[in-house]
């Protein structure tokens, strides 16, 4: 086989469409040659896309099929919420059209039709995405009551600024439930109302509301949530990811990163903290979550009982 013309810089390393191609002066003959591989009908790429960031991935999918949006997994991933991952092997990117559109099928692609309105779909890298709160509602039929809980959390939750470069949450719990109100007999709905009673703003992570909603399945109070500690003077300190002012009890769930020797500094100083204010630090890592998180429940619970508190009372 005669060694093809390079692509243009343009179209190396992704996936591209006939109309990429055509603009780029790439020739039938070209768009043709065997070396290309073919990811259905109007989309070609020169070599694997595992590097690539999804939207490059993704949006050939998208541009090669009328009236479609990223959606469900494929969506959970652009609008940056936390999600399991999909099961491992070939990659499928999940998009969705309105409700009596076209039955469509194309190899790589997970094609979901169902009642769409204009306002649940918003621009994301210059793709149409869905929103995260219909994303959230979405995927409600997929996940577990627990993990569309920590998926809501991660929706209200207000950002840092300067962590993320936005100060205002995806959407409220307003949103929320006003997409329950609109999607009436959508599958998944049992599950999205019985989250959304369970959606609290404040969790920063998925493992602080898996924590949160263990310690109250297990008769314990809930917990706030990154609520400054205040001392004599009323002077605001540091935020416990969870704590209990009434028993002076801050939990902290420490990630990966607290092995780090920079963050391990700060650890100790926080704890210095934590005992000059007379209050208890009970660290939670990623060893006491198994079986429903029981041996942090237990930590906690004996921290409290330790402060006072009785089940009860």
């Amino acid at each position: 086989m005669k060694t093809p013309r390079p692509l243009p810089e343009e179209l190396r390393g992704r996936p591209f469409t006939l109309v990429d191609a055509a603009l780029a002066g790439v020739s039938s003959r070209r768009w043709r040659h065997g070396s290309l591989e073919r990811f259905g009908r109007g989309i070609r790429m020169e070599s694997a896309t595992a590097a690539l960031p999804l939207s490059v991935r993704v949006r050939p999918f998208i541009e090669v099929n009328e009236r479609c949006a990223a959606s469900h997994f494929t969506a959970v991933e652009l609008n940056g919420l936390p999600q399991r991952r999909q099961n491992e092997g070939l990659e499928v990117y999940h998009l969705i059209r309105p409700e009596g559109a076209a039955h469509l099928a194309r190899p790589y692609v997970i094609v979901h039709r169902m009642k769409l309105f204009e306002d649940e779909v918003m621009m994301v890298d210059g793709l149409p995405v869905t929103t995260p709160a219909r994303t959230w509602l979405d995927m409600a039929e997929i996940l577990s009551v627990d993990e569309i809980v920590a998926m809501g959390d991660s929706c209200v939750r207000a950002p840092r600024l300067e962590l993320e470069g936005r100060d205002m949450p995806l959407c409220s719990i307003g949103d929320l439930q006003r997409m329950i109100n609109r999607h009436k007999g959508k599958r998944g709905l049992r599950n999205a109302k019985e989250a959304i009673e369970l959606i609290r703003v404040g969790s920063d992570s998925p493992q602080e509301t898996l924590l949160r909603l263990a310690l109250v399945r297990a008769g314990m109070p809930e917990p706030e949530l990154n609520v400054a500690i205040t001392d004599g003077a009323g002077i605001p300190h540091h935020q416990p990811d969870l704590s209990y002012r009434q028993y002076r009890i801050g939990i902290e769930y420490e990630g990966e990163h607290h092995g780090e020797d920079g963050q391990i500094v700060r650890d100790i100083s926080r704890s210095e903290r934590y005992t000059a204010l007379g209050w208890t630090e009970v660290r939670i890592s990623k060893r006491h979550m198994p079986n429903d998180a029981k041996p942090a429940v237990a930590k906690i619970r004996t921290a409290l009982i330790q402060a006072g508190w009785r089940r009860g009372g």
